[in-house]
């Protein structure tokens, strides 16, 4: 299963929960600003970004993949940017998904919420 098949029903999620100026990396969307980590130049495109609260946040899909140490990298550094900014990081896991989710971040200690996505 594709990542980016997920990413409409993030939006979709993060509309029904008041989330408002959402940009996502798909197409109809503005896609969401990229960050660079200044050890390696690796770039990180969050899935989706909404403002909540005047915060704005990230919303990342959360799948079993063979760049498990991707995917790492990038929840850390969105948490710590949410952190920095008083928001937060949602982990959207589909079926199957969530508990993998929910060891890794526990694991690796990173600050996120997870959501189930139906």
């Amino acid at each position: 299963m594709e990542k980016e098949l997920f990413i409409p029903q993030v939006v979709k999620w993060a509309l029904a929960h008041g989330f408002k100026e959402i940009q996502a990396n798909m197409e109809g969307y503005d896609t969401p600003k990229s960050y660079e980590r200044a050890a390696d130049n690796e770039k990180f495109i969050p899935d989706v970004t909404g403002v909540n609260m005047f915060n704005r946040h990230y919303l990342e899909v959360s799948m079993k993949n063979d760049n498990l140490r991707g995917s790492i990298s990038k929840w850390k550094l969105l948490s710590e940017l949410a952190g920095m900014k008083g928001a937060k990081l949602y982990l959207l896991a589909p079926r199957g998904h969530v508990r993998f989710t929910r060891e890794i971040i526990a694991q690796y200690n990173i600050p996120a919420e997870v959501i189930k996505l139906d």
